[in-house]
């Protein structure tokens, strides 16, 4: 039993070693590259190990690359890899390319991948077209009558313009603007419903794929519906605010107006008070006129009767009244 345990133990010792020699010399993946004609030796292999590069990604990529007719380092990939990029990603996007005849290099294919770009997903984009929807884009024409808007903008992907380009979003506010602009220089909102090509096609007159990632091949409006009369609100809201403007100047000339007034039943009760004190002093000048001679009693007679006089006249100027019963 002893020897049994003994053999079972160097056995298990054995499997274990064979394991890690061939992690770290890998037989399997040289022996898979030296049979489709891909020629790297097993030390490569083995210091790829060291350099903490996987040997599958590299001979993987270079195997497919071969059978497609591509012409790739083990520099090239090890140093890609190295670089953070995705290898896998890389050849098959070159594979692509080659075969939609589209003019790609490897060293454009790994720009675009480190700039952080899926240029895989580009590749296909470059292909086959990508429908872009625009959120519904309100804008006003010239009469008032608010337009919503929505359009399907087909795109395809700009390989030379992938590095640096704007994305999807800045395509998306770009036409978006131009929708609003064109709206806004028409006339009539009717004609805008009446031909709504004419939009799409000022907006794609404009050249806004400029400095993007992306080809506009066609800005097609989807559908249009009719919002609020802008116009008329804007109008109505314009009289409100005359309106509460001629009220407060209103209101401003009324309180003017009480505080004349006020003041000048103030400057009355002041004038009539100074009456009533000047008429307060007149029996003491006459009393003072008499002690000094300056007044005989027929002057004093006929300042009465002229008063009377006065006293009559006024009270015949002033109307009947009317009596009740």
């Amino acid at each position: 039993m002893e020897g049994i345990g003994i053999y079972l133990v160097w056995a298990v010792v054995f499997i274990i070693g064979m394991m890690i020699l061939l992690y770290f010399i890998p037989i399997g993946l040289w022996f898979q590259a030296q049979i489709t004609n891909v020629r790297i030796s097993l030390v490569q292999l083995i210091f790829m190990r060291w350099r903490k590069v996987p040997p599958s990604v590299i001979v993987n990529a270079m195997i497919t690359s071969k059978k497609a007719g591509l012409t790739l380092t083990r520099d090239d990939l090890e140093a890609h890899y190295l670089a953070g990029g995705h290898v896998p990603a890389v050849v098959n996007a070159l594979i692509s390319a080659e075969k939609a005849n589209l003019d790609l290099t490897f060293k454009v294919a790994t720009a675009i991948d480190l700039a952080g770009r899926d240029i895989l997903e580009a590749v296909h984009m470059s292909v086959n077209p990508k429908i872009i929807n625009t959120p519904p884009v309100a804008a006003v024409a010239k009469d008032g009558i608010q337009l919503i808007a929505k359009a399907r903008v087909t795109v395809r992907a700009s390989i030379r313009n992938l590095v640096g380009g704007a994305g999807e979003e800045t395509v998306l506010a770009r036409v978006g603007e131009g929708i609003v602009s064109g709206i806004g220089s028409s006339l009539s909102h009717k004609s805008v419903l009446e031909n709504p090509d004419s939009i799409s096609k000022l907006v794609l007159s404009r050249g806004l794929d400029s400095g993007t990632a992306f080809e506009i091949l066609s800005i097609d409006i989807a559908d249009v519906d009719v919002g609020k009369n802008i116009g008329a609100e804007l109008q109505e809201n314009q009289a409100e605010a005359d309106l509460k403007v001629a009220e407060a100047k209103a209101e401003e000339r009324r309180a003017m107006a009480v505080a004349e007034e006020q003041e000048m039943k103030a400057l009355a009760q002041h004038m009539r008070a100074k009456v009533i004190e000047a008429e307060a002093e007149i029996p003491k000048a006459m009393s003072q006129a008499f002690r000094d001679g300056n007044m005989g009693i027929m002057d004093y007679y006929n300042m009465k009767n002229v008063m009377a006089d006065t006293t009559m006249r006024e009270s015949i100027s002033k109307p009947p009244t009317k009596s009740t019963k």
